[in-house]
């Protein structure tokens, strides 16, 4: 596989001012850049929903560390908000990382946005969510919902005993030595477009985070991913599906799961499209960000063809048609 010579081949890439994208097997790594702005596998991209694999793993890690099973209440672990709960108090972690929770869906951006940038302003936001109550049990059906992983988020800081962004960095960021992914903007941040229009800088509220506010580079993303492929017993909880057979798809914590075993999600904020692709049983991992929201379908392609010798299956709907 050249991977510069697949990026060349895919037409629609062509307008994207920036794309970079890279690969990791057994270790080894490939990695490309195309567009006439110039970026390197160590640029910084937006990488909005993939911030999930990390908000997913911290909190598996931690839960782990603590001695805290997957199936504990979130009620039991966000004490705080019991007086406001009006969500099934059955509801789990491992169904909220899993988009199971049968929430009601009535928390929207704008919402939580409003909550401002305080310390507090995330287990807020997870009030709100746990105040609306439950429209279906727990488990009954996966659907796809930010509100989850505000809970997620609140939860990994509790236990934490400090903030979400704190909690995360000490957790997994540090650890992983992760140094190019975080929530300031970096000095390597790469611009987002919309078409031929260059797009201001993007501000991300910390409420949001934990479902979405991440920057991170192609090399730190391939870091990560290599993290978990060696951490087994972690990532075997991650993978493992937590949907039902009548689903819209199979998906683990925080990953959607494909026909041989893939693990993959996309991501979206206006001006950039990030996608990811893990296979553990090869030990590989492909991820590809561009700097153009439009840009999904043919990154979906590039990924897809990238994993298709190891699978045979062409996974690039799937991947596009991702719900982030």
């Amino acid at each position: 596989m050249n991977l510069q010579e697949l990026m060349e081949d895919q037409a629609s890439l062509r307008d994207v001012p920036a794309v970079a994208a890279g690969s990791s097997a057994a270790g080894v790594r490939t990695t490309a850049t195309h567009g006439p702005v110039a970026v390197t596998a160590e640029s910084c991209f937006r990488v909005a929903s993939l911030t999930k694999v990390f908000t997913s793993a911290a909190l598996v890690r931690t839960l782990r560390d603590n001695g805290v099973p997957l199936g504990t209440p979130v009620v039991d672990l966000l004490p705080g908000l019991a007086p406001d709960w009006r969500a099934d108090e059955s509801l789990t972690v491992e169904q909220i990382l899993g988009q199971v929770s049968g929430l009601r869906e009535s928390v929207d951006a704008a919402t939580v946005t409003a909550l401002g940038d305080g310390d507090d302003g995330l287990l807020e936001a997870a009030r709100l969510v746990v105040r609306a109550g439950n429209e279906r049990d727990p488990g009954r059906q996966w659907s796809y919902y930010n509100g989850n992983y505000f809970l997620a988020g609140s939860v990994l800081a509790a236990l934490s005993g400090t903030t979400y962004e704190s909690a995360l960095k000490g957790n997994l960021l540090a650890p992983w030595g992760l140094a190019r992914t975080g929530f300031e903007t970096p000095a390597a941040s790469v611009t987002g477009w919309n078409a031929t229009t260059e797009l201001p800088p993007l501000t991300y509220p910390r409420t949001r985070r934990p479902s979405g506010g991440l920057w991170s580079s192609v090399s730190d993303l391939l870091t990560a991913c290599e993290g978990l492929l060696a951490d087994r017993a972690l990532l075997d909880e991650i993978r493992r599906p937590r949907t039902r057979s009548g689903d819209p798809m199979a998906y683990g914590l925080g990953w959607a799961l494909g026909p041989s075993g893939q693990m993959y999600l996309n991501g979206r904020l206006p001006g950039y499209r990030a996608a990811l692709v893990l296979i553990p049983d090869r030990d590989y991992v492909s991820v590809a960000l561009a700097n153009q929201e439009s840009a999904l379908p043919a990154l979906a392609r590039l990924l897809s063809d990238m994993q298709q010798p190891l699978t045979g299956d062409d996974v690039a709907k799937a991947v596009d048609d991702f719900a982030a």
